[in-house]
């Protein structure tokens, strides 16, 4: 009889821990989600034009510059459009890419090669496809949305002297990223994820690193200024460089179409 006392006392405790742990990982998966809303969320402008400076370094080869301009729109709620277009220097001038990342989650990618004089759609799929050999894949100019992720907090650490809260970002669904997972630095007073590392084979081993070399506030936004991507299997390097920012220009929706796409005079209007 004494045994069973004992056997039932045993049961209840592991009950009540088993509760509380729970209990703690629900906490802390809804503070991660709501960190990870409020990073989504941050103040950028209805709209934002840049002007930046792409770098590609890698080793045993001179620096490869391009000059370029963004354009940013977001139309509803969860809707974002982008357009990128390369001014320089010749082999690439003219070539863009726009963008159209829906409500829904997905995403349309479209990108024009004025040597063959034709647009061409990038597949949904083609998620880990590297744009214009940089280090950034298509997957990484697109939008994406909080609930593609299961997210939660996996400490805090300064960052360059910058307190910043360490969250984790996994898929909810494999198929839906070509990362495994991404962990974040995430700067507690601006929002700014200040260091990302993104893991695709190895769960231990990021294989894309990226920081956050300078930062500015811009007409009251806070704005990355200077960034490094890098592949740190082989240390190819992809480094942007603002030049000039313009927020709330009131840019319009029609800047954001194929038409203009492969009209690079139609947008020259609106360049910063």
């Amino acid at each position: 009889m004494a045994m069973a006392n004992h056997l039932a006392i045993l049961q209840y405790a592991v009950a009540i821990f088993t509760s509380l742990f729970l209990a703690g990982q629900v906490w802390a998966d809804t503070v991660g989600v709501e960190l990870a809303q409020r990073v989504y969320d941050r103040p950028d402008g209805k709209d934002a034009a840049f002007a930046m400076t792409m770098t590609l370094t890698e080793k045993n080869r001179s620096p490869r510059v391009r000059k370029m301009l963004l354009y940013r729109l977001d139309q509803k709620a969860d809707e974002v459009s982008t357009l990128i277009r390369f001014t320089d220097p010749a082999d690439i001038e003219g070539t863009g890419l726009l963008t159209l990342d829906h409500a829904s989650g997905d995403s349309d990618q479209w990108i024009y090669l004025p040597a063959l004089e034709r647009t061409r759609r990038i597949d949904s799929n083609r998620k880990g496809g590297r744009f214009v050999n940089s280090d950034y894949y298509y997957e990484d100019l697109r939008d994406r949305q909080v609930n593609k992720d299961q997210h939660r907090i996996l400490g805090r650490e300064e960052l360059a002297g910058i307190p910043c809260e360490i969250l984790e970002s996994i898929p909810t669904e494999s198929g839906n990223s070509v990362y495994t997972k991404r962990i974040s630095w995430i700067d507690s007073v601006t929002l700014l994820p200040m260091r990302v590392d993104f893991f695709e084979k190895h769960q231990d081993q990021p294989s894309k690193r990226l920081l956050v070399v300078k930062r500015e506030k811009v007409q009251g936004y806070w704005t990355v200024m200077d960034s490094t991507l890098t592949t740190l299997s082989n240390g190819h390097q992809t480094r942007l460089t603002l030049e000039r920012t313009q927020y709330d220009r009131g840019l319009p929706a029609r800047l954001f179409t194929n038409q203009v796409l492969e009209d690079e005079s139609a947008e020259e209007d609106y360049r910063p």
